[in-house]
């Protein structure tokens, strides 16, 4: 006969679930070991776990020794988050430590139910990302974000149906961090700090359902490059506890000595403090300047971060503007695109796009249109894109002048569809205009050229007064940049001369012109 799922978590099915997930990590730290390649590649997060559900298990365990009267569920879960906060080794074991310290917190009204486990996962989550001085998705954060919302979703007090729906969101989410962290793509691996996380959740679910599947790790194998090179002693992971008022102001004070800040928080004034720096005699030297208490200092050494020059080519990624042959499209090649011209007469746009993809082998494509593709050749440029398994990206730059402002936020170590998102926002919040010789007069328009958008904005006898008075009507009080694109490249320094004297001269605002041959228009307009 087959025992009822336990409703909810008491002092000794927390132990048991602590010893089971100390076992278990111990078990599979090689597993986890080897898919560790994030932040830095030193296969150690599968120990780092380990070490520290030990550490939590060590402290509660003597806990019980001592005590002469058994220990209630707040007591355990307390335990443990203490073990595991001053135990706590690598970004996640920090990590770790945080999650338990939630369930601490969410143990403190007794029995462990449903309900609190939703509240344990979610309180871990903002604990998590408070910890972290710079969060990045496709980590541990993303697989733990997973199992608090489908937790969530169940709306459920009872412990087997949370538990079951937040370890299964866990596992996919975990499935999924390839795709969101260019690293872990490279190297064919999920995050391993998220493979630590599922193991903790896969145990207490198996707590509850014995027959709950395991997520299988060592079949994921690694394809890495050549060894990675140590640095004797420059580049150190400097890890120690710190009791004090000011664990703030220290934690802003290392902010700038390295990378990999993480405050794991034992209470309002303590917690142990995880950085990566080439500098750590100045961080052991700022921990101690200030007036709280240093202990359990450990260093260790780090393999050697690789160039960004490095990283950025392993992304293989690029960004390809559409941009006339000229001055104008050197000036986005020095920006970091890949330029591709408008097709000619019997020539294909979509297929010139394609060849720059795959002269490169680019598996990441960003797309600034800059308003030269129809609609149909977005779709033929995205459906083109996907059969040949590339994930592509479309920035809705529908003039040169927004595809400038787009490129200039561009930053390749963020996800591809976060880079695209801030681009996509420069873009949109630059105000443009477009100015066409129409019979005698050149007239400004807003907008992109769009009939059901544009509208005139002003009009002249002249290209550079057309040019001035569009601009007096695009400036606002914020603007901070105008940028200027004119067809006749002999008319830029006339033109700047014109605006600075007459539009900008009592106005702290920066003026660019740039020459730009074979635009549709006789000048684009963007002010910033």
């Amino acid at each position: 006969m087959t025992s009822a799922a336990p409703t909810t978590l008491g002092p000794t099915e927390l132990h048991s679930w602590a010893r089971a997930a100390a076992t278990q990590l111990a078990a599979r730290r090689a597993e986890i070991n080897a898919l560790n390649v994030f932040p830095v590649p030193d296969s150690d997060t599968g120990s780092n776990m380990a070490h520290t559900m030990e550490a939590a298990l060590a402290h509660l365990e003597t806990l019980i020794d001592a005590s002469p009267q058994p220990l209630d569920v707040n007591d355990v879960a307390t335990a443990l988050a203490q073990g595991s906060v001053r135990g706590a080794r690598g970004n996640s074991g920090m990590v770790l430590s945080q999650v338990l310290r939630a369930v601490a917190l969410a143990a403190a009204g007794g029995g462990i139910d449903g309900t609190m486990v939703r509240t344990s996962l979610n309180t871990a989550l903002a604990m998590v990302n408070e910890a972290i001085n710079e969060p990045v998705e496709g980590t541990v954060l993303t697989v733990l974000r997973a199992a608090a919302v489908a937790a969530d979703a169940t709306g459920s007090n009872d412990l087997a149906e949370v538990v079951l729906a937040a370890t299964a969101a866990a596992q996919r989410a975990l499935d999924a961090t390839p795709s969101q962290l260019d690293v872990l793509r490279e190297a064919g691996v999920v995050d391993a700090g998220g493979a630590g996380l599922v193991v903790l959740l896969e145990t207490l679910a198996q707590q509850i359902d014995p027959t709950v599947p395991v997520q299988d790790l060592s079949a994921i194998t690694p394809h890495r490059g050549t060894a990675t090179q140590m640095r004797s002693s420059t580049y150190l992971e400097v890890m120690f506890y710190y009791e004090g008022e000011d664990i703030d102001e220290l934690y802003a004070a290392l902010q700038p000595l390295g990378d990999s800040l993480v405050l794991a928080r034992a209470g309002d004034y303590q917690g142990r403090i995880h950085i990566h720096s080439e500098q750590p005699g100045t961080v052991i030297e700022t921990a101690y300047s200030y007036a709280g208490e240093v202990s359990q200092l450990h260093l260790e050494a780090l393999p050697e971060p690789e160039p960004e020059s490095a990283r950025v080519d392993q992304q293989r990624r690029i960004i390809i503007a559409l941009c006339p042959h000229g001055e104008l499209a050197e000036l986005y090649e020095a920006s970091g695109a890949t330029v591709v011209a408008p097709a000619s007469a019997g020539e294909d746009t979509v297929k010139k796009i394609g060849e720059a993809i795959s002269t490169v082998g680019a598996k990441e494509v960003s797309v600034l249109p800059n308003g030269m593709l129809s609609k149909r050749e977005l779709v033929s440029t995205e459906l083109a894109a996907h059969a040949s398994g590339v994930f592509i990206q479309l920035v809705p730059t529908s003039q040169l002048v927004s595809g400038l402002a787009a490129i200039a936020v561009h930053d390749p170590r963020q996800p591809l569809v976060v880079d695209c998102y801030a681009m996509s926002e420069a873009a949109s919040a630059m105000r443009t205009s477009y100015i066409s010789a129409e019979q005698d007069q050149y007239v400004a328009h807003t907008g992109s050229g769009a009939a059901s958008t544009s509208e005139e904005l002003a009009c002249a006898s002249t290209l550079d007064a057309a040019v001035a008075a569009a601009c007096e009507r695009l400036l606002r009080p914020e603007s901070e940049l105008v940028t200027v694109l004119l067809s006749d490249a002999s008319g830029v320094e006339q033109l700047s001369a014109l605006l600075q004297e007459e539009v900008l001269a009592q106005r702290d605002i920066e003026l660019s012109v740039y020459p730009a041959r074979g635009m549709n228009y006789a000048a684009e307009i963007g002010v910033e």
